[in-house]
């Protein structure tokens, strides 16, 4: 039995990370309708941002957290006024071709920057067990999953609440429909990116100080792709919530079957999710009248 908790503890704590990852993967996807496959690299970009933020300044977790954010957010909106702004009105095919090519250019700056060689990132953060239970954590282990907690209660309600969310909203329920009533499309896209990329500059951070900092970092972009699939492209709280579940599958899988089910399992879960609902747990089914 101890040994089972210690598997949905540790799959709880990866979950988390996937679970901000896709957040950001179904955020640019609800206001655009375009999957941004350079999510994974921002990810990591923000990261070693962090990194270089703690070199120099010897941050804490809180002020750097304060100072990465906005940093990473204002990154975000550069990529969109860049690379995806000019592209809008070609095909939804062009621009995911444009995000594969952005990934692409974020690796090799990146690798250019800092290099091949991995780092630590504790910014301050004790190392020392935590215990809850019988339960063993690290400090890092537990603020992932409260930053996934935190930041799926501040999605719910600025979604709901918020003008730009409800904007937002409309957005994705019918661009056209949103344009005509005054709501301008290229400022929600913008704002959906640098939120996008404020979910990242978290995301990134806290895997890094739970694992490590290195240039493969972006891979977590692919790996979390499943739950972006599993809670819905569309579903931004179903997201998270999914991210969780695919971090334990993955943990339970490896922990009761075979090491080799870790990297595989979570892509069988989207192939029999698609087979079955192809929008996702949580996602919104497109109904088309002819």
């Amino acid at each position: 039995m101890d040994l089972f908790l210690l598997f949905v503890s540790t799959g709880l704590v990866i979950g988390a990370s996937y679970g901000l990852i896709a957040m950001g993967f179904a955020l640019v996807y609800k206001a655009t309708g375009v999957v941004n496959f350079a999510h994974g690299e921002l990810v990591m970009l923000t990261a070693y941002v962090a990194f270089s933020l703690t070199q120099a300044f010897d941050l804490s977790f809180i002020p750097l957290m304060l100072v990465t954010i906005p940093i990473s957010m204002l990154i975000g909106l550069a990529l969109e006024r860049i690379f995806i702004r000019p592209m809008l009105g070609e095909p939804v095919f062009s621009i995911v071709m444009v995000t594969i090519g952005l990934a692409v250019i974020l690796r090799g700056v990146t690798m250019m920057i800092w290099g091949p060689d991995p780092h630590n990132l504790t910014a301050g953060v004790t190392t020392r067990v935590i215990m809850i239970g019988h339960l063993p954590f690290y400090a890092a282990q537990l603020m992932s999953i409260a930053a996934l907690a935190i930041c799926t209660a501040l999605a719910w309600a600025f979604l709901r609440f918020s003008r730009i969310g409800i904007a937002m909203r409309a957005v994705a329920a019918h661009e056209t429909a949103a344009l005509l009533v005054g709501i301008s499309v290229k400022r929600i896209h913008a704002i959906a990116w640098a939120l996008s990329a404020a979910l990242a500059a978290v995301a990134g951070v806290l895997f890094a100080m739970n694992f490590k900092l290195a240039p493969d970092l972006w891979f977590q972009g692919l790996k979390s792709f499943p739950a972006v699939i599993l809670g819905g492209l569309d579903a931004i709280l179903g997201s998270a919530m999914a991210g969780l579940i695919i971090g334990l599958i993955e943990n339970l899988s490896q922990g009761y079957i075979g090491q080799g089910l870790r990297e595989t399992s979570g892509f069988i879960v989207i192939i029999v999710v698609l087979m079955v609902r192809p929008y996702g747990l949580f996602g919104d089914k497109d109904i088309e009248r002819v």
